[in-house]
Parts: structure tokens; C-alpha cells; sequence
């Protein structure tokens, strides 16, 4: 009798993960579609300002790809962002006659912006964690209260900065470093910063194991409370960073300043293959995300193909498909 011993295939197939891939390749196919249909979509004006003007964004992105990650969502960063403005741009013009027109200004107006941020965040943190209502309830509620109080302090108007502390302002967004803008380099710098601390800290793997199964989280000696009152808190401050980088480019908030940013800040998370429900989290796959919704509404811009009226609506479509192939993934898996 003979036996037969099998013999494992020591070659294995190896499957391309789309889901990881996807966005890389949705962004090189952008890419090479502006280019065929505009001879001016690859130059250095081009995608400077395409990188200049998605850096608030990204900025944000960033910070909600922690709160998504762990189970969270934050629907008020737009509002926020607009709030925050307004009460730097009263700082900054109060702080005049003492400080004067100079850098102590522009420091004292960053720090405004930086600790606003913080409180707005906390406070969104500490009702989500501490007192327990929906993350949904509290942000869809600030979200209205952030964006009133920033009418009410422009009076129905708008707020300016004054002229000469704007002029003095200005370099913030339109200089940079090596023909790189700050906004760029920043943005660059947080998205660096974030995937190191989701990959490389316990914060995010704290964050990831939060989202994926609370209970089990607790159990582990995760301080849950704390870690998803973290994640408020930095979102807080990102939005805050973001508006510090914003507020020279016109040197002026009103009711209307960052609307739908909280939109395309959650699209670009997802579309980079952050899971909805928590879980997993990607900081370069939201950076990805946020570059192909510019490189989306530049392309529509350039090429005049629909109204440029018409983008929020685009983005919202491809908020849906994006949970939607992730669905299909989970039921394939």
C-alpha cells in the first residue's frame, strides 16, 4: 500500500487589494484625464493652486479621519471653521491698538484661532463621551449653533479684518518655501504627523480598536472616554489650524464661510478607504481622497463640462458610492 503525501504549493496567489489600491489608481486616472483635456491642467499655476486651495480641507480630513476610525462622525467642522474665523478676525481687530500691526498680532490671532478650535472640539467631545448623546445629535446641533453665532457676530453681514493687518496677513497663504505655499507645506506636514500617529502610536490603535468593537475596548483597558474626547479635541484643533491658514486668503468670515466643508471633509475620509462604521482608518487614503474631489472640481472647472454650481451635488453622489463599494466589499469578505 502506498501512501500519498501532499505536498502544499509553496506559491501563492497573491490578490490585488482594490479597496487599498482603488483611490491611487482613481487619482492617477484624474490626473491623466485633466491632462488630455486641458493643456494647461498639469502646470505649475495649475496644481499649486489645486494644492493650495484643498489644503483646508485636507487639514480637517485629517483630523476627522481619527474621529471616523473610532466609531464617531462630526458634522459641524464647516460651521466651526466659519465660528472660528469670526472670533479671530474680532480678536485680531480688538488686539490692534494694543499690539499694534506686526507679528505679536498675527501670533495672538493664531492662538484665538488654535484655542477656539480646542474648546469647540472639547466641547463636542465631552457631550459625545462624558454626558453620552449620539455623535450624529451633538454635531448635526452645533453645527447649527456655530453656524448662527457667526451670523450674529457679523450682524447678517461679514467680518473683516483690517485692511493693513490683512496686508500684513496675507503672506501666511500666498508665500511659502521653496515656491511651495504654506498652506501646502502645513497640510503636507499634518497628513505626515497623522499617519505616523495612526500606524505608529497607541492613540491610533486605540482609535482603530474603538471603532471596531467598544466593548471588546474596554475590556482591553482602553479609556474609551478619553480616547474619543481625543479625537474632538483634535479635530478641534485642525479646524482651527485650517481657518489660521484660511482667514489671509480674503480676510473675511460670515454665516456662509465653510459650508459643506464638513462634506468634503468626510467624503475625502471615506473615498480613501476609511470604514464608515469605525474600525479602520487610512490618513494617506484620505489624503488621496481629498486630492481627487480637487482634482474633480478642477477638471469640471476647466473643462466647463457641468456647472460648477453643480459640485456639491457630485460630491454627494460619490459619498454614496463610496459606502456603497464598501458594503459590497464586506458582503464579498
Amino acid at each position: 500500500m502506498t501512501e500519498t503525501t501532499a505536498t502544499p504549493n509553496p506559491v501563492r496567489e497573491r490578490k490585488v487589494n482594490l479597496h487599498v489600491l482603488g483611490p491611487v489608481l482613481a487619482l492617477v486616472a484624474l490626473i491623466l484625464l485633466g491632462a488630455f483635456l486641458n493643456s494647461n491642467f498639469l502646470s505649475y499655476g495649475n496644481v499649486t493652486n489645486v494644492l493650495a486651495r484643498s489644503a483646508f480641507i485636507g487639514i480637517i480630513a485629517v483630523g476627522m479621519t481619527f474621529v471616523i476610525t473610532a466609531g464617531g462622525i462630526d458634522l459641524s467642522v464647516g460651521s466651526m471653521a466659519a465660528f472660528v474665523a469670526g472670533v479671530m478676525i474680532l480678536a485680531m481687530n480688538a488686539l490692534i491698538p494694543v499690539l499694534g500691526i506686526g507679528v505679536p498680532l498675527v501670533l495672538a490671532g493664531m492662538a484665538v484661532a488654535l484655542v477656539t478650535g480646542l474648546a469647540a472640539g472639547l466641547l463636542n467631545g465631552f457631550l459625545i463621551s462624558k454626558v453620552g448623546i449620539e455623535a450624529f445629535i451633538v454635531t448635526l446641533g452645533s453645527m447649527g449653533i456655530y453656524r448662527s453665532l457667526t451670523t450674529w457676530l457679523a450682524d447678517g453681514g461679514t467680518l473683516s479684518l483690517d485692511y493693513a493687518a490683512r496686508s500684513f496677513y496675507r503672506p501666511v497663504y500666498y508665500d511659502g518655501l521653496l515656491g511651495i505655499s504654506w498652506p501646502i507645506l502645513v497640510f503636507a506636514l499634518v497628513a505626515i504627523l497623522g499617519e505616523l500617529t495612526m500606524r505608529h502610536t497607541p492613540f491610533g490603535r486605540y482609535c482603530a480598536a474603538l471603532g471596531a468593537n467598544e466593548q471588546v475596548a474596554r475590556y482591553s483597558a482602553v479609556k474609551v472616554d478619553r480616547i474619543r474626547m481625543g479625537t474632538y479635541v483634535l479635530l478641534g484643533m485642525l479646524v482651527g489650524l485650517a481657518t489660521i491658514m484660511y482667514v489671509p486668503r480674503l480676510g473675511s468670515a460670515s454665516g456662509s464661510t465653510g459650508v459643506l466643508w464638513e462634506l468634503e471633509a468626510i467624503a475625502a475620509v471615506i473615498i480613501g478607504g476609511t470604514v464608515l462604521k469605525g474600525g479602520s482608518g487610512r490618513v494617506w487614503g484620505t489624503v488621496t481622497g481629498v486630492l481627487i474631489l480637487s482634482l474633480i472640481d478642477n477638471i469640471l472647472n476647466l473643462a466647463s463640462i457641468v456647472s460648477p454650481y453643480l459640485n456639491g451635488a457630485i460630491q454627494g453622489v460619490i459619498v454614496i458610492l463610496a459606502v456603497v463599494l464598501q458594503r459590497g466589499r464586506k458582503s464579498a469578505d
